[in-house]
């Protein structure tokens, strides 16, 4: 009997923080909203910042006005102008983007500093970002982790999360597993689903912290129940072994499933391990073969040799309806990453 792949490992990536936006124009009827837009715009065009900015937010968001990012950009810079933290920010994210704008990381970095400078904990993050990654500002670990911190002391979730990440890998602070794992609490305990995906690893293996694996379902679940994959192939081998909590296959199938929909190839490769045991669901070389498909087209080697197993267990007619659904699922699968 073939076994499932094993556990996947922490996830480092630095995370950027996206848009924020104040109180912008009101909701209610049409007319409404246009007499809002009117005496926003009434109130931008005589230099107000917090209108200006919420008059960039409303071409954003196509609330009230039909979305236009030219005048985002023109809006969002007059406010900048006049040092509205928010507005200099959401210029720098728009910068990084490309949106309304050429991209360009320097003027992206040179507005998160401005915003970062008076205290604002988003521009605060992704200045560190941009040292840590050396996007538009020279890279220097150690500048990040002081823009990361001072984010990361004001309770932001991915500042916490980044600082968390710079004491794992020793990048700008001596390395310490202890610290590493304090930021990533703290970012999981405000729903983060990667801090939480990386504490569930370190209750797994025992890094830092004693081996628990009802802990590490515990995070596993809340990062899965957010819908990241990588938790939801974590969560179904915990249910597979029974470890943490009791062996339940359907359960395991069930994560399996939900990774694979996304494009896991470890969480394809198992389902259909499953399926080809008949592990959690009856027996299914058909289904076997079409998710040994899409884990060999992901870059699952061991996948190729499965499949061909399966096909030989299929009728001709078979295996050319399984090719065609595996073709079929495996462009829905794209389409909704490239979403």
């Amino acid at each position: 009997m073939i076994k499932p792949a094993q556990f996947l490992t922490d996830k480092i990536r630095f995370v950027f923080a996206v848009l924020v936006f104040a109180v912008a124009c009101a909701g209610g009827t049409a007319t409404a909203q246009e007499e809002s837009i009117q005496n926003l715009r009434a109130k931008a065009e005589q230099g107000d910042a917090e209108a200006q900015f919420n008059l960039g937010y409303a071409y954003y968001s196509g609330k009230g006005v039909p979305q236009n990012y030219a005048e985002v950009v023109k809006w969002f810079r007059r406010a900048a102008q006049q040092e509205y933290a928010k507005a200099q920010y959401n210029l720098g994210v728009l910068y990084s983007n490309g949106e309304g704008v050429p991209q360009n990381y320097v003027e992206a970095s040179k507005w998160y500093r401005r915003a970062a400078e008076q205290g604002l904990a988003q521009a605060q993050n992704n200045l560190g970002v941009s040292y840590n990654n050396g996007e538009g500002v020279p890279q220097n670990y150690t500048e990040a982790v002081k823009w990361l911190r001072r984010a990361a002391e004001q309770g932001h979730a991915s500042a916490q999360f980044n600082l968390g990440n710079s004491y794992d890998k020793g990048k700008g602070v001596p390395q310490n597993d202890a610290e590493a794992v304090k930021w990533f609490r703290r970012a999981a305990q405000q729903e983060y689903a990667e801090a939480q995906y990386n504490l569930g690893v370190r209750y797994v293996n025992g890094k830092s912290v004693p081996q628990n694996y009802a802990e590490a379902v515990k995070w596993f679940r809340r990062a899965a129940e957010q819908g990241f994959a990588q938790a939801q192939f974590n969560l179904g081998l915990m249910h597979y072994n029974g470890e943490g909590v009791s062996q339940n296959y359907a359960e395991a199938v069930k994560w399996f499933r939900r990774a694979a929909e996304q494009g896991l190839a470890q969480a394809q490769g198992n389902l259909g391990v499953m399926h080809s045991n008949g592990e959690g669901v009856p027996q299914n070389y058909w289904e076997a073969y079409i998710w040994h498909s899409l884990a060999a087209a992901n870059g699952d080697k061991k996948a190729l040799e499965y499949r061909e197993n399966n096909a030989r267990k299929l009728s001709p007619a078979d295996l050319s309806s399984a090719q065609k659904e595996a073709a079929r699922r495996h462009a829905i699968i794209q389409g909704k990453a490239g979403n």
